[in-house]
């Protein structure tokens, strides 16, 4: 099945990821799908393997979405996503390029949170 907009695509992406059956999932991504992942230099290729990592990857509990933001530009979408096991929790910053209707390239960053530093304590506030 197709989508009307990309960003149609990737909401439905994120929609597929929270019911937990990651072969659905497959249903949005291209036959030629990649994801990347540049902090740990690591590339998947395929929907099969995509699939795979999500099933094999340990949880405590169902994995929960929650679309922070979501833009997008012609084939182009980016979102801010957070992510818990209700253990585990994360954000990932996700570029998808759309293709008739379907994600041909995923690029991911995975930012890990860290203390502010002590010299601009002057400067800013703690957010919550």
């Amino acid at each position: 099945m197709t989508y009307p907009d990309p960003i149609s695509t990737v909401r439905e992406f994120w929609r597929l990821m929270a019911s937990n059956d990651f072969p659905s999932v497959a249903a949005v991504l291209a036959p030629d799908f990649i994801l990347e992942w540049p902090q740990s230099r690591e590339r998947v290729r395929g929907a099969e393997r995509f699939v795979r990592l999500n099933q094999e990857y340990p949880a405590h509990g169902p994995w929960q979405f929650e679309i922070r933001r979501l833009i997008g530009s012609g084939a182009s979408v980016v979102s801010e996503v957070a992510i818990t096991d209700g253990v585990q929790s994360a954000t990932a910053i996700s570029f998808f390029t759309i293709r008739e209707g379907r994600i041909s390239h995923l690029l991911e960053y995975w930012p890990d949170p860290y203390p502010a530093p002590a010299n601009r304590a002057h400067l800013v506030e703690a957010m919550d």
